[in-house]
Parts: structure tokens; sequence; C-alpha cells
């Protein structure tokens, strides 16, 4: 495979979580998203959307993976200095994330889920990574996020994921999903929670919470949990192999 198509296979909207949630990943070898490498196929599906999915054992997808994970294991220490002592935190942005994750705190089941996600979407800012970063298909992690005050929707879904954990979802009940807009041929990233056995979208495009079968012309592509990245078996190739970088509004 070219370098030239394994780059653009690329710039998808993938997504990362916190090291601490997820099983350490070995070394990485030269697979790309095109080429998934060895995948473990997970049996009844309980995942969003009701689709089976495998396990991806490594390729394109891990390599980005790992950088923003070695941010947020960085990050989440400074979160924990930060939430044991309010008035010595020297980062303007992790007493701003920590408010989102204290008034998540204070809630429980759906309200908890709410909060979270409407927080999150008015303390930031749509924007591009090309119009931020000057490139395409920059991960941020939250107080990264935070301190830019803009980000596009797999920035909004790695902030989310991470409120959410610290305030008390637990991990077995947290997704992100990537899922390919059939009408307009972008990917775009939202949050998924399970709550009393369904699965709720947290999505930064509204404030409202939609239940996953409800989630119309849209196709989930991958899903991200505690122990790594998944591939949903049914995606058609071309949703693999011809990823556009997200339109954020």
């Amino acid at each position: 495979m070219t370098d030239s198509l394994q780059s653009r296979a690329l710039r998808g909207v993938m997504l990362v979580c916190s090291l601490v949630w997820l099983t350490p990943a070995a070394e990485l070898n030269a697979a790309s998203l095109l080429t998934p490498g060895p995948a473990e196929l997970i049996g009844k599906s309980t995942e969003p959307f009701g689709l089976p999915t495998t396990l991806l054992a490594n390729g394109g997808l891990h390599r980005k993976w790992l950088g923003v994970q070695r941010q947020l294991a960085d990050e989440l220490v400074q979160l924990a200095h930060c939430d044991g002592d309010r008035e010595g935190c020297g980062s303007p942005e992790a007493l701003r994330f920590l408010a989102i994750i204290d008034a998540g705190r204070a809630r429980d089941g759906r309200a908890r889920l709410g909060t979270i996600n409407r927080a999150v979407n008015l303390a930031i800012r749509p924007g591009s990574d090309l119009a931020l970063y000057g490139e395409i298909d920059v991960w941020t992690s939250p107080l990264a996020t935070f301190a830019k005050g803009a980000g596009d929707c797999e920035d909004y879904a790695i902030a989310k994921f991470v409120a959410l954990r610290e305030a008390g979802v637990a991990p077995d009940d947290l997704r992100i999903v990537i899922m390919h807009d059939l009408l307009g041929g972008e990917d775009h990233a939202v949050v998924a929670a399970r709550l009393d056995g369904r699965w709720l979208t947290l999505d930064n495009r509204r404030m409202a919470m939609i239940k996953d079968s409800d989630v119309r012309n849209f196709r989930p592509t991958f899903v991200i949990d505690q122990h790594g990245v998944s591939k949903y078996i049914d995606a058609p190739p071309v949703m693999e192999a011809a990823l556009r970088p997200a339109h954020v509004n």
C-alpha cells in the first residue's frame, strides 16, 4: 500500500481515550486501516446499534491512538492534582473541565449524561483541524481542547468520554462511535452511554440525547471502549477505505 493511500485513510475521524482505561498496546506494525491485521471476533453484540464488531489488534488507527493516549495519561495526573487542590491548580482549563465533571458527579442517571453533554457542547467552539492547526486530522485530549477553546466532533467526543468516566459512569457503559453520514458522505463522532440497558448518543450537533435506535442516515463504522478499537463487521468496505474528514457544525 502506498504512503499516500494510507494518509488518505487516516484522515477519517479516529478517536482516542485514556491509557488508564485501555489494555496496554504493544508495538504496532505497518498495517493500515485498509489492512487491519489480526482481529478477534466478538460474539453476541451488546454494542451500540446492536451490531457485531471485531476487536482490531493493530493497524494505522492504533498508531494514531497511542500519541493521544500519552497526552491523556499526563492530563489525568494533572486533573487528579487539581481535583485535590483547586486553589493551587495552575491550569485554568483543568479547573473548567473539573467544573463540568463536578456538575456530572452531582447528578445521577440520565441527568448526569445530559449535564455533561450540554456542558461540553457549550464549552467548545466548533472548528476544523485545518482552521485550528493548519493540518488535517489532529486529535486533541480534553485539556488541550479546552485550552484552545475549539475543536471538531472527535474533540467533543473525547472530552465527554473522559468527563463521564471521571464523573462515575462505568467504563463498560461508555463508547466512542465513529459513524458515516450516508447523506453527506462524511464521518462523524459521538459518545454512546448505556443507561438501563439502552444506548444513548451524545452529539455535539444537538443538546438532546437520542437512542441509538433512533439515529437515522448514519452507518456506524468503528467503536472505542476500554478494550480498544473495534470495527463494525457489517460495514461496507467503502466505509473503511474511503474515510473523509468530518464536517464540523
